[in-house]
């Protein structure tokens, strides 16, 4: 039972939670997979894995990366599972998030100054 909305019916808390679910899993477009050259649109996405129709991409298999827009969100290796209806479902057996900053060459002690003032 959701106790986020008590004052609520039940047949309304529930028509809610289907909602958040599905605006949750459509991606409205933005998101899109590449492998190699190649870009797939995905229609939806969750952290097990993701959609896209049977007819645009049918064989996708190992390593891809999943872009919203022009950023990068995650290189995953993928398997595809069964299809369902005109909607293949890949899931991933890794998924690695982008980074957004460089990698360290070095460990950063928690001591070092966070900037400088200039001089005059």
């Amino acid at each position: 039972m959701d106790e986020t909305e008590p004052h609520l019916p039940q047949e309304v808390r529930e028509g809610l939670a289907r909602a958040r679910d599905r605006a949750r899993r459509q991606t409205g477009g933005r998101l899109r997979v590449q492998m190699g050259d190649t870009w797939y649109p995905i229609l939806s996405y969750d952290d097990a894995g993701f959609d896209v129709a049977l007819q645009t991409a049918p064989k996708l298999r190992g390593l891809v990366e999943i872009h919203e827009g022009p950023r990068l969100l995650r290189s995953v290796l993928i398997v595809a599972t069964e299809p369902v209806g005109t909607v293949m479902r890949y899931t991933f057996k890794r998924a690695t998030a982008a980074r957004t900053t460089a990698p360290l060459d070095y460990v950063r002690s928690g001591d070092e100054p966070l900037g400088y003032l200039a001089s005059k």
